[in-house]
């Protein structure tokens, strides 16, 4: 292949007087010149700063081919002399842009607003990274606060991913139906998730896609809604360790396996809920819970009846994994809930929702406890 005959990449951009913008580039940004010719009359320099190379070539039409060039310079910004200006101009109209090297992850304030979203149709889809296809569950994003996908692989088999990492508050994986094997950094062999199992992905842990089940489906539920996906093919998953107690920012790792889990009392009325360990993980930053209609034996402080009931939270986001039932409010409205469809509800908006049959639901909270409005 030819990236692995690929040694360097050289930028090249045309400067009307080279002389110039060596000058410019080795004086003021710190850029070393690493070839130049012809030695009697330079019209060609080649520099390199860091990992960056670039080749200037003098050309008399250089001011019309279009924009000036836009130098970004990543950098410590704290070590930067006082008063140093963040943007400044070059020959040729060039511009130069400093910028954090690694900028604070910025989470907009939000919105609260109820949110209802069928299950929708096939147009409703739309490719994503790695040839996923992706579903929007809340096209307000509440503000850039949150944002919640619904992924479709239609094809089974080795999935195009590569190892990479997202900058994020947090970020949670529940698989919907099929399975999908997964890599994670220093969590020892690859994990297969199957329908039901909820993944936390901490900030920053390196994973990789492997491969998945024909018709996969996955929830992902993600804050700030815009986050940066970066890939580090410095990184070879799995690493050989196992750290389950290795904390990501604050936060550690969690594969919860449904199969595995056992049921206890849910806050909301009427229902039972297996709790995915991820509100412990957080440190109570979030929780995620499949819920069901009550069956069997009656548990402590468990209704029977669902009844009504409001938060004071952050995020109070469902989705409807099996069965059928009505959504109640008396500021909402009712709306029938079928398989598929979500909503989100609003801090201090009361609901009912009535237990039946077959009945499950994810719900996903920030906090992992919700405050009662």
């Amino acid at each position: 292949m030819l990236e692995q005959r690929v040694q360097s990449i050289e930028v090249v951009l045309s400067c009307s007087n080279l002389s110039d913008s060596v000058r410019f580039l080795t004086r003021q940004l710190g850029f070393k010149v690493r070839m130049i010719m012809p030695a009697e009359a330079p019209t060609v320099a080649v520099l390199s700063s860091a990992d960056c190379v670039l080749r200037l070539e003098q050309t008399e039409a250089c001011m019309k081919q279009g924009p000036p060039a836009k130098l970004r310079l990543l950098c410590d910004l704290e070590l930067l002399p006082p008063g140093m200006p963040m943007q400044f101009e070059g020959p040729d109209g060039m511009i130069v842009q400093l910028a954090a090297v690694r900028p604070a992850l910025v989470v907009p304030p939000g919105t609260q607003e109820f949110v209802f979203t069928r299950r929708g149709e096939v147009g409703d889809w739309h490719e994503g990274r790695a040839g996923m296809l992706y579903r929007d569950l809340i096209p307000s994003r509440l503000g850039g606060r949150f944002v919640a996908s619904h992924i479709l692989i239609p094809m089974g088999g080795p999935v195009a991913d590569y190892v990479h990492y997202h900058r994020v508050r947090l970020q949670i994986i529940f698989c919907k139906k099929g399975w999908v094997r997964v890599a994670y950094e220093d969590q020892g062999d690859p994990i297969t998730m199957n329908a039901g199992d909820c993944v936390l992905q901490p900030p920053e842990i390196r994973h990789r896609v492997l491969e998945a089940s024909e018709g996969l489906e996955v929830i992902e539920i993600g804050c700030p809604a815009v986050h940066e996906t970066w890939g580090d093919p410095s990184m070879t998953l799995p690493t050989g360790r196992n750290l389950p107690e290795r904390v990501y920012d604050g936060q550690r790792f969690v594969s919860h396996v449904a199969s595995e889990a056992t049921w206890e009392v849910s806050r909301l009325p009427g229902f039972e809920c297996r709790d995915t360990g991820i509100g412990k993980a957080t440190d109570g930053l979030a929780g995620v819970r499949v819920l069901r209609s009550h069956k069997g034996p009656a548990l402590a402080g468990c209704s029977s009846a669902g009844g009504r009931n409001a938060h004071a939270g952050e995020l109070a986001f469902y989705l409807v994994l099996s069965g059928t039932t009505v959504f109640e409010s008396t500021v909402l409205g009712t709306h029938e809930l079928n398989p598929g469809d979500s909503w989100v509800l609003p801090a201090r908006a009361d609901c009912r929702i009535r237990p039946a049959e077959d009945l499950e639901l994810l719900e996903v909270t920030l906090p992992a406890e919700l405050p009662s409005a």
